[in-house]
């Protein structure tokens, strides 16, 4: 009896939950009669029924069965799969699941989980319902899975972000500085080629530089044209498309990270001999300049 009224509580609460799409509080509700049903069944002490009381007993069995196929049904709007597995391995089939109807007296029902089963039913062969996962298995669901959507959805973003800079760092041409590469002389008097050089973290040649003097490019509005000291005889001249995120007056005689050895590339009729080194805040569509050490 005391199972019965928690069972009812526990349905009267899942009912209401779902009704007004409050789905967590409708599985936490379901869960309840999952607890319930769990202590119920260990403090029968079945095993002891299972001989000194056979009546008693089957009752418990036939409760605990009753149990099971109301989670069953409560379930399946979470599990489907879970809730049909269950229903099979209780040798009945989804279309005799609880539809929770008024007027079919369903809700009711739930006040008497021992009569949700007919006396002499015989249960289908018992399996596991769920695999053991493995480490890790589960190390890659916490990875995909863990923290909020807008965390997960800001750790994709950035992921993709760093997939497309590694790509585009595949994809472009390192100079050596001006240094000759070194030749192989290849058999049969047939020319030398240059050694293709490996793209890596190493291989660039980020140097902290002096913004002598930024102006925004003749011939194009999102350009500025900078002369940067980078410690060798004469200032670089670098094109950055940064005027819609950093002011003018900010871009004068300031220190940046400059990338180096990238291949001079004209923009809007000006070559460009580096690259000025920026981050952006994909969230808050916001550009800045990396800023070296104050010491640098």
């Amino acid at each position: 009896k005391a199972l019965a009224e928690k069972t009812n509580k526990w349905v009267e609460q899942y009912l209401e939950a779902m009704e007004k799409v409050k789905l967590k509080q409708g599985l936490k509700s379901a869960m309840g009669i999952s607890s319930d049903g769990n202590a119920y069944l260990q403090e029968s002490q079945f095993w002891k029924l299972y001989k000194e009381d056979p009546a008693a007993y089957a009752v418990v069995m036939k409760t605990s069965v009753g149990v099971v196929y109301l989670l069953a049904c409560l379930l399946e709007p979470f599990m489907p799969s879970f809730s049909n597995e269950v229903l099979l391995q209780l040798n009945m089939t989804p279309e005799e699941s609880l539809s929770f109807c008024d007027d079919k007296g369903e809700i009711a029902k739930a006040k008497r989980p021992w009569d949700f089963v007919s006396a002499g039913h015989k249960i289908g062969k018992p399996s596991p319902l769920f695999k053991e996962l493995k480490d890790e298995e589960v190390e890659s669901f916490r990875n995909k899975f863990a923290g909020s959507q807008a965390e997960r959805s800001s750790k994709a973003q950035a992921d993709a972000e760093a997939k497309k800079v590694a790509d585009k760092l595949k994809g472009t041409k390192l100079s050596d500085g001006g240094q000759k590469k070194e030749q192989k002389k290849q058999s049969g008097g047939s020319k030398s080629k240059n050694a293709e050089v490996d793209v890596t973290v190493a291989k660039l040649d980020i140097r902290v530089g002096l913004i002598r003097k930024a102006q925004k490019h003749p011939d194009a509005d999102s350009l500025y044209v900078e002369e940067i000291d980078v410690g060798e005889e004469a200032p670089r001249t670098v094109v950055s498309g940064l005027v819609k995120f950093i002011p003018l007056e900010e871009m004068q005689n300031r220190k940046v990270c400059v990338l180096c050895n990238l291949k001079p590339v004209a923009m809007r009729g000006i070559k460009s001999h580096a690259m000025v080194l920026a981050a952006s805040m994909r969230t808050i569509q916001r550009v800045e300049l990396v800023e070296p050490p104050e010491s640098a």
